[in-house]
């Protein structure tokens, strides 16, 4: 799949290229970044280099993980990076973000959030876009939550994050969610 690029009122969402490396650098020195996502702790300038030179390119010509930039509109500063990995061949696809620490709390994640499940569902023709994150990691549940996603619940020791196992809360968003057609039909399990 050749890396695609979308656009939003305010942002910018492309594919990483290897110029990107100092700033995905700098932005994940952040101790947030490290100590939420699975990225690398301590975070070095080879991690950088290896994830917008190899990682993202690789992701990209599979087809199975799609990565984003996410810059301001005129495609000068990173705010942040965003991505969905193939996780069932049901077409359910899992997305991770991270923001750096300047940008947050202005909307522009779920704002990225938004337009990249949007893409997933029309594009990727996924029928389930699924969100995770560790217990206790309000910001990410917030963001997903202004984007839509419902909460489903917590999983035991489901989330791989520094070696150990912890749990993860995960929610889930679905093409009618967002007034789309689904790729297949849908049929809920009745009421309790």
């Amino acid at each position: 799949m050749e890396p695609i690029t979308l656009t939003t009122r305010r942002l910018l969402l492309r594919s990483f290229t290897p110029e990107d490396a100092e700033a995905v650098y700098q932005a994940c020195q952040d101790p947030d970044i490290q100590r939420w996502t699975t990225v690398p702790s301590p975070y070095a300038h080879r991690h950088a280099e290896e994830f917008t030179g190899q990682m993202v390119p690789d992701g990209w010509q599979t087809g199975t993980m799609c990565t984003f930039a996410v810059l301001t509109r005129d495609g000068g500063t990173l705010i942040g990076s965003i991505g969905v990995t193939l996780r069932t061949l049901s077409g359910t696809w899992e997305v991770g973000f991270w923001t750096a620490k300047e940008h947050r709390g202005r909307g522009a994640t779920t704002e990225a959030l938004g337009a990249v499940a949007h893409w997933t569902f029309t594009r990727l023709k996924a029928t389930r876009l699924e969100w995770r994150a560790e217990v206790g990691n309000t910001g990410s549940r917030a963001v997903a939550e202004r984007a839509g996603f419902t909460h489903e619940g917590t999983l035991r020791a489901a989330l791989m994050n520094k070696d150990t196992l912890r749990d993860a809360w995960i929610g889930a968003l679905l093409p009618s969610d967002l007034g789309l057609p689904a790729p297949c039909p849908y049929l809920p399990a009745p009421r309790e």
